[in-house]
């Protein structure tokens, strides 16, 4: 395995273990701050079983490493410093991904405004969290 290679590697799972805690925190959050909205989760839609559960737990490890990647071969369009650079490459990836699979979400699952927006909102901090990541690890 290359050097570049296991920079990805590497910051993927970083972020992925980053990404997997803010996922797990911001789940709380919501529960603590916003109950009317968390009582939606209880609708049946969302009712998964047991053995597809680590699915969820998965999730933040795929986007790290999809992540990673894609930031591998994008960085060098990115210009201005660490913050600048991880910031432009989390929005980029809102714009791009985050806010047209959330639109998708929006017009053919029966879910509310309000959840998808923090599930926009979850997606929008992943992908600022895992630039700000790439930008130290894999500059």
């Amino acid at each position: 395995m290359n050097m570049n290679m296991k920079k990805i590697v590497a910051s993927g799972i970083v972020s992925g273990f980053i990404l997997l805690i803010l996922s797990i925190s911001g789940l709380y959050l919501t529960l603590w701050l916003f109950p009317a909205l968390a009582v939606q989760y209880f609708d049946p839609a969302f009712n998964v079983p047991a053995g597809r559960i680590m699915f969820y737990y998965l999730h933040p490890f795929i986007v790290g490493m999809a992540l990673s990647f894609l930031w591998s071969r994008f960085k060098s369009v990115l210009t201005g410093g660490f913050i600048t650079r991880g910031i432009e490459f989390g929005l980029i990836y809102t714009f791009v991904a985050a806010f047209p699979m959330m639109w998708l979400i929006y017009s053919a699952l029966n879910v509310s405004l309000a959840i998808v927006l923090t599930w926009l909102i979850l997606a929008t901090l992943q992908g600022l969290i895992a630039g700000l990541i790439f930008e130290k690890m894999n500059p």
